[in-house]
């Protein structure tokens, strides 16, 4: 196991694309992500600490020590890609113990601990297959199960579980915290699907554009997004956006104008806030509702998607799409118009041309 700290990290590419400057510390034995979407820079990042690239600039550390030139079979850590990257040729034991082999552990040990590894992971009945006669989750816990018996100090998993289909991959993600939980090596887990980052992370670093834009545990990430990026990409569904011009005690969106001071919950908005400019207004979709009795908006329903317990209703207010999420039984079809309030203790306010959120304070 190993704390694992960038300092500054660069990297830049021909065309302009890079990594500028990203610092954090992981405290050993955690488990964290990087989430973001494609060609944040999040990979790269992984690349780094597995060797496979090259810091431009800055200082990289694994257990306090500086990586920057070690090379990749020196660093003591264990990738599992996306693709499994299994030997096809040899059995699942052979696959398990190859890493020992290429180190030179004795037989007895090898053996041992590839017996170990297959029954953690529900493999011993495999371990005369071949990969071609595997399953993709099988294939994936075998590929896990290679990283895991070197037993490295680092963990790297690059988007492991997006080959999957969703019930393998609901299930792998579970064993996957179970095998932290167990085996407590720090690890490094690269995905774009914020649903893999909540569920599984200590704290999530979300990226955008080679830059950090948050880090933090799943529920903080959720519930106070640093800005409008963050707000949009971690949840699903997407928090809403509405573009609203600020009339000091009202608020007009697409033509409908409201306060939302008619609930008696009017919150502090920051003085800061000008009579006349445009503001970006966030709320997620759980704290949009029905109400015909003080609505703020009034929208026409689009889309109705049942999901069991709840149903997802994707509605248009002018040019604005915007979705809510309300209880199952309700009776709505497409081109109601609906009575919809916002809930004023649940909204976020960005800065339409930089994203950062105004309100509530950071």
């Amino acid at each position: 196991m190993a704390t694992v700290r960038l300092e500054n990290l660069v990297r830049h590419f021909p065309g302009g694309s890079q990594v500028g400057e990203v610092s954090f510390t992981i405290p050993d034995g955690q488990f964290w992500v990087l989430v973001g979407p494609s060609g944040c820079g999040k990979s790269t990042i992984l690349r780094m600490l597995a060797g496979l690239e090259t810091p431009t600039g800055g200082d990289l550390y694994i257990a306090d020590r500086r990586v920057n030139d070690v090379p990749a079979r020196q660093r003591d850590v264990a990738m599992v890609f996306q693709n499994y990257a299994l030997y096809p040729h040899m059995t699942v034991r052979e696959n398990l113990s190859f890493g020992l082999k290429m180190r030179q552990v004795d037989p007895a040990t090898m053996q041992s601990r590839v017996q170990e590894v297959a029954e953690i992971l529900d493999i011993t009945a495999l371990l005369d297959r071949k990969p071609k006669q595997l399953s993709g989750g099988q294939q994936q816990r075998v590929a896990l199960g290679r990283a895991i018996a070197r037993n490295p100090q680092l963990f790297l998993l690059d988007e492991p579980l997006s080959n999957l289909d969703a019930q393998l991959r609901d299930d792998t993600r579970t064993e996957l915290k179970r095998l932290h939980q167990t085996l407590g090596i720090t690890t490094v887990y690269v995905t774009h699907d914020q649903t893999e980052a909540m569920t599984l992370a200590d704290q999530i670093v979300v990226l955008d554009r080679g830059q950090v834009q948050q880090i933090g545990d799943p529920q903080t990430i959720y519930n106070q997004p640093a800005n409008r990026m963050v707000a949009t990409f971690l949840g699903s569904p997407p928090m809403n956006i509405l573009s609203a011009q600020y009339w000091g005690d009202r608020w007009q969106v697409e033509g409908q104008s409201f306060t939302l001071g008619e609930l008696g919950q009017s919150p502090a908005l920051p003085e800061t806030l000008r009579s006349g400019q445009t503001y970006d207004l966030g709320i997620r979709p759980e704290y949009l509702a029905i109400n015909a009795t003080n609505p703020h908006v009034y929208a026409t329903i689009e889309v109705i998607e049942p999901l069991g317990r709840e149903t997802l209703v994707r509605v248009r207010v002018g040019n604005l799409a915007l979705m809510l999420i309300v209880p199952i039984g309700q009776s709505l079809q497409v081109g109601d118009r609906l009575p919809i309030t916002l809930d004023p203790n649940q909204l976020f306010i960005f800065d339409p041309e930089t994203g950062d959120r105004i309100y509530p304070a950071a």
